[in-house]
């Protein structure tokens, strides 16, 4: 009999030892025989590594200080051994057998390397969740949004969405990926720190012909903003800078500047949505992030991929805007959308 592939599922860790303490005993219960089970520590200061020491199944390898989300992944990654890589949140709950489905997919399905399982709220289980929903797309002005969640809509779960699909983006609260095309894209890209970063590595790896899916056969259930809450001025900053730096990343030309100016005018109503709620430290983030683009635009676009190589399939997955369709024609949900605009 064959042996399955190896798996590794590692959890970046930096001060979160509650949620180490809530969420590591769903994880140590995955069925999955092959696997490693991996805590990888950004310098942490509480008593993360204790709570790990409880679980004997969970290896802790810490670094010597916190490299954020995507580079903190890349040191970690880069002393593992194995077939597949799960990058998976502190704040997720998996189910005992979320693994299965998603290496059965990967294998019968050649040229998909990144996959997402189901990903629903853990606070109100009958609903998706934020952060990846049922597979993420993207628009042509960068506003991502996805499979059972349009902004801040997000649907109930009633088996709508229970096909496996292709989609442009796999959540970074439950990416599993091959090990070999982590590694051949350079892995996640450490300049952008935190939030966008899985958007901008299933980019290239789309670039390259490869293909990526939702495989709703797996579930887990994740808390959302359980490292840096949706309030936090920083997350406003990088999402919206980020946002910018992928425009110019993955267009070129009259084409970049356009998208690149009207997305920039459409983070004003954003800016003023902030202001009259109050939140005084996020007008002044998005304010922040423009002019970081902006002077260091050639920082965020230097080693740009050739967009000659762009594989013929990859524009089929981007609306138009999703904030007209969401504001102007009033589509709450993904399912009614006008899949004739998605070209």
């Amino acid at each position: 009999m064959m042996e399955l592939p190896s798996v590794a599922i590692v959890v970046l860790n930096y001060n979160t030892a509650h949620l180490l303490q809530q969420f590591l005993p769903s994880i140590v219960e995955t069925t999955y025989p092959n696997v490693r089970l991996i805590v990888a520590d950004n310098g942490s200061t509480d008593n993360s590594e204790q709570i790990v020491n409880l679980f004997d199944k969970v290896e802790w390898m810490p670094l010597d200080k916190n490299y954020g989300y995507a580079e903190g992944y890349n040191i970690a990654l880069n002393q593992i051994n194995s077939k597949y890589y799960v990058l998976l949140n502190s704040d997720v709950e998996v189910t005992p057998n979320w693994i299965e489905p998603l290496v059965a997919y990967a294998h019968a399905n050649e040229g998909f390397v990144a996959l997402q399982p189901k990903i629903k709220s853990f606070n109100n289980k009958d609903y998706f969740e934020y952060a990846g929903a049922a597979g993420g797309f993207l628009d042509q002005l960068g506003y991502p949004y996805c499979r059972g969640r349009i902004f801040d809509v997000c649907e109930k779960d009633e088996g709508q969405y229970d096909s496996p699909m292709e989609i442009f983006w796999a959540s970074g609260a439950a990416l599993f990926i091959e090990s070999a095309s982590y590694k051949m894209v350079g892995g996640l890209d450490k300049r952008l720190f935190a939030h966008m970063e899985e958007i901008d590595l299933c980019w290239r790896l789309k670039l390259l012909g490869y293909k990526i899916a939702c495989v709703p056969q797996s579930a887990v259930y994740h808390v959302g903003g359980g490292t840096l809450s949706a309030q936090n001025a920083k997350k406003t900053y990088l999402n919206f800078r980020n946002s910018l730096v992928l425009l110019a990343r993955y267009n070129s030309g009259i084409t970049a500047f356009f998208k690149i100016f009207l997305r920039m005018v459409l983070d004003a109503p954003a800016a003023l949505l902030f202001l009259s709620k109050g939140r005084f430290a996020d007008v002044w983030a998005i304010a922040r992030a423009h002019w970081n683009f902006i002077l260091n635009l050639h920082y965020w676009t230097e080693n740009k991929l050739n967009l000659e190589r762009k594989h013929s399939g990859i524009k089929k997955n981007l609306l138009p805007s999703i904030a007209y369709a969401y504001y102007l024609k009033g589509v709450k949900k993904f399912s009614n959308l006008n899949t004739s605009m998605v070209d």
